[in-house]
């Protein structure tokens, strides 16, 4: 009880801030304060700053500074932009049939010669779309001679493949593709310990020995069906979903992996199709 009075009071003890000339060391102004009242002043000073700036954003544009307010003013500026050009293409119509009935009946005009005003705009929009200047075909025929080898490309046949295939390692082929000699894809020498992994999203279709060092995996992929031999170490199961570049095996010794690539029942040359 001691220490909340002796608090409570300090706060409302004044004290004396003094203003004192350097030169002469004379007062020349001082103010008697206290800690109460400095804190009532800059509260009180804090709730007027805040309910001006309500104010301010209350009844004046400061309000569309304010993050998420502007979308719907901008939103509600092109719609109201949008409908001022319809009702201006509205009023030009008008004005051009007031024009055409005012020279009929003064005679001007003859009444089997005036065409209808929307297929009067019709037809001189398509004046100005068919029209082209001197420019406008110089610059078409010069895009056109300087691209004429670019497009020529367009009709020229594919006769690669459009998709690559995922690497199944990082190493070097030894032994190429050669059906002819009983070599059912191609032979990889890669380092000790590296990851064999799936060329297409697929699911495990066949596991051979997974305790033995010279698995044989197969997944299949869609319509392709992709054969890793002699790959150490197997990480997966039959049954299970890969993705394209999963590990799912390790070369244990170093010694080569053969990768095989089949489409509906036709081998397929990796080399073809994938970057090794």
């Amino acid at each position: 009880m001691y220490k909340e009075e002796s608090w409570f009071k300090r706060i409302r003890q004044k004290r004396r801030l003094t203003l004192i000339d350097d030169d002469t060391l004379r007062e020349f102004w001082h103010i008697h304060v206290s800690g109460l009242g400095v804190f009532t002043v800059l509260f009180l000073m804090f709730l007027l700053t805040i309910g001006i700036l309500s104010l301010l954003i209350v009844y004046t544009p400061f309000r569309n500074i304010l993050p998420g307010y502007s979308a719907s003013l901008r939103q509600e500026i092109i719609e109201e932009s949008m409908r001022i050009d319809s009702l201006q293409h509205t009023l030009d119509l008008q004005t051009q049939y007031i024009g055409v009935v005012r020279d009929v009946m003064a005679g001007e005009v003859h009444t089997d010669t005036v065409v209808s005003l929307d297929s009067l705009q019709i037809i001189m929009q398509e004046q100005l779309l068919e029209a082209k200047s001197e420019v406008t075909e110089a610059f078409i025929a010069e895009y056109e001679a300087r691209e004429r080898d670019n497009l020529l490309l367009f009709d020229a046949p594919i006769t690669t493949p459009v998709f690559s295939l995922f690497t199944p390692a990082h190493g070097v082929v030894i032994e190429p593709h050669a059906p002819h000699e009983g070599r059912h894809g191609v032979k990889i020498q890669t380092p000790n310990k590296e990851n064999i992994c799936a060329t297409l999203d697929g699911t495990i279709v066949y596991v051979d020995g997974e305790e033995n060092e010279t698995n044989t995996v197969m997944v299949l992929h869609q319509s392709y069906l992709s054969v890793y031999r002699n790959v150490g170490r197997v990480l997966c199961h039959v049954g299970d979903a890969v993705q394209t570049g999963q590990t799912i095996a390790i070369v244990q010794d170093g010694t080569p992996f053969t990768f095989e690539l089949w489409k509906q029942g036709q081998e397929i040359n990796p080399e073809e199709i994938i970057a090794f």
